[in-house]
């Protein structure tokens, strides 16, 4: 045993995506695409003798799906994990504390699993909890992910958009992931499919782009200021959506800054999430 270990996992901006629900959580999850940033989540796990303990950015909190790895690992441990993402924005947050968890007390505890096993154990721990359904996986993999099949790691099938970006990004506040996949995901879903055959039919950033804008319209995901924030984009000749699911924009190159806001700046993440 370890005295610690620390993960270092991107967090991950969906663009668009369907539901696929399913009685095993770990073969229920979502298809889309999305982006991996540099912008992640630091992950430290180290042994504790008393009862598990969650900390985000210094704060304690009940995230379930990181204390579901740990008891599916069979494991306790002092989680610590820092982040400048915002939570409940639409970063992955949880996937990616779930994740790197996974990962690093794998490290700590000398639990023995492979990567796909790991990701399986964390993207079936977020489904269970309703904060997310394809981010784990996406961020297993970096890049710019095209999912192609629901499902952890084992179930799943990637492919992805062979590029790099800059990424813009503003947040103006949260949407709760659960309330939206708890409702009728049918129009949601009918949009995600169509957004994924006019990617996987052309593969590019800008493709990507007009299919994610054109998601968050028809399934009616929209907020007034994302809304606005899209169109300023727009107006000075840039590209920029919806993250799902959050109160958040993306723009790629400088499209917010030109716009006239004071966006947050990041690259896509050319790898998946790893151990330091």
């Amino acid at each position: 045993m370890r005295e610690e270990a620390t993960a270092f996992v991107p967090g991950h901006i969906t663009g668009f995506f369907s539901a696929h629900p399913d009685e095993d959580p770990t073969k229920a999850g979502s298809r889309g695409a999305g982006l991996t940033l540099t912008d992640g989540v630091e992950v430290t796990v180290e042994p504790t003798s008393g009862e598990s303990t969650i900390v985000l950015d210094g704060e304690e909190l009940a995230i379930d799906p990181v204390r579901t790895v740990l008891e599916t690992l069979n494991v306790t441990a002092r989680v610590e994990a820092e982040s400048d993402l915002p939570l409940g924005a639409g970063f992955g947050i949880s996937g990616a504390m779930a994740l790197g968890t996974a990962l690093a007390a794998n490290c700590v505890f000398g639990r023995k699993l492979s990567t796909n096993e790991l990701v399986t154990i964390a993207h079936g721990a977020e489904v269970q909890a309703g904060t997310g359904l394809g981010d784990v996986v996406a961020q297993a993999h970096g890049g710019i992910p095209i999912r192609l099949e629901p499902g952890g790691s084992q179930h799943n099938v990637i492919d992805a958009i062979p590029a790099r970006a800059r990424v813009e990004y503003v947040s103006f506040g949260q949407l709760s992931t659960a309330d939206v996949l708890s409702d009728d995901t049918d129009q949601l879903t009918a949009a995600g499919k169509e957004a994924l055959a006019r990617v996987v039919d052309e593969p590019t950033l800008l493709s990507f782009l007009y299919a994610s804008r054109r998601f968050a319209r028809d399934a009616e995901l929209l907020t007034e200021q994302v809304r606005e924030a899209i169109a300023d984009v727009s107006a000075v000749e840039g590209q920029a959506s919806m993250a799902m699911l959050g109160e958040t924009v993306f723009a790629l190159g400088t499209g917010l800054s030109d716009a006239g806001y004071e966006p947050s700046v990041c690259a896509t993440h050319p790898a998946g999430a790893m151990l330091r």
